[in-house]
């Protein structure tokens, strides 16, 4: 088994916040925290959004990086977050669908300790390799058949989404075998491939995209349902493979603390929808590499949460990849 350690002071008793919740208060500044650190994919569309989020409710959106834990430490700190509407969180698949699969005593619950706000789109995820390692997808599954456990790959960590993402491909493509190599960031396993010590990652195309385009590493696919607009000759998986169905994308959203009112809810999920209505933002987050998907009713939201956590667990469960 696959155990990956958190440091124990990230576990706290989980403290349930105040039943009552102000409104959220006109000019006062917002935290926006992100679980993870600077620079990565879901920092660069938290900025992004937190700045056009500012203009549309007059009052300061300030991120604030809470990185551990595979992005449960800052995740816990939203949880515990006083209820007045001034502290958000900015969360990924990684937290809000993954984690409860992968701790035995799981310290939050996404579906029951957060409110949701609106989803707000996802990175493409993308699967690459150096340029003489395979032309396309199926000459990589091909490679990897042949020779069960010689190609390595490189992902952001153990039980992150990149990681899954690659196990979900090796399990869709007829059980092939390559060595999963993980990294601490998406920035160390691009520099060893680059370097020639691994054959594949799995990335997201808003961080591969510029050695792609440089020719130092070659994007086969893409695992949305279309092709991304930034990579119109790169096909999907589904495509490439014929996998009807075949998806995997770095999904976003903005949670609240349990109890906070629902007009200062509304409030931030109207200024979400309306900043992401932006042509200028829309164009902007594209070209970044990112689909946005702005669903504000927090229903619809715990209903796809509920959904992924059942479409990954038997993903997790074959990997063995344990949190403690």
């Amino acid at each position: 088994m696959n155990r990956t350690k958190w440091p124990r002071r990230a576990l706290p008793a989980l403290a349930m916040p105040a039943l009552a919740s102000p409104a959220l208060a006109q000019g006062a500044g917002i935290r926006m925290l992100v679980p993870f650190p600077p620079g990565g994919a879901t920092d660069v569309f938290a900025r992004r959004l937190a700045g056009r989020m500012a203009a549309a409710l007059g009052q300061p959106v300030v991120v604030e990086n809470r990185a551990g834990a595979a992005g449960a430490i800052g995740t816990l700190e939203a949880v515990r977050a006083r209820p007045d509407g001034q502290t958000i969180l900015f969360a990924t698949a990684s937290t809000l669908g993954l984690y409860p699969l992968m701790v035995d005593r799981p310290v939050f619950d996404p579906l029951v300790d957060l409110t949701p706000v609106s989803l707000v789109g996802a990175a493409t995820v993308a699967f690459a390799v150096r340029p003489e390692v395979a032309r396309d997808l199926p000459a990589l599954v091909a490679a990897a058949r042949a020779r069960p456990g010689a190609l390595k790959y490189g992902s952001p960590g153990s039980g992150s989404y990149l990681h899954l993402s690659m196990e979900l491909l090796k399990r869709e493509a007829g059980g092939i075998d390559m060595l999963h190599v993980p990294y601490r960031g998406s920035a160390p396993a691009m520099t060893d491939l680059l370097g020639g010590h691994l054959d594949a990652i799995t990335d997201t195309v808003a961080t591969a995209i510029e050695n792609h385009r440089a020719g130092r590493v070659r994007i086969l696919a893409v695992a949305t349902r279309a092709r991304s607009p930034l990579l119109p000759e790169i096909p999907t998986v589904a495509e490439a493979l014929n996998l009807p169905g075949f998806e995997a994308a770095v999904w976003m959203a903005v949670m609240l603390p349990l109890g906070v009112a629902e007009p200062a809810r509304a409030r931030l999920a109207q200024s979400i929808a309306t900043a992401l209505a932006e042509p200028a933002t829309l164009a902007e987050l594209e070209q970044a590499g990112f689909v946005l998907d702005a669903r504000g009713n927090p229903d619809e939201v715990r209903g796809f949460m509920a959904a992924e956590q059942q479409k990954w667990r038997p993903v997790v469960a074959a990997t063995g990849v344990r949190l403690e």
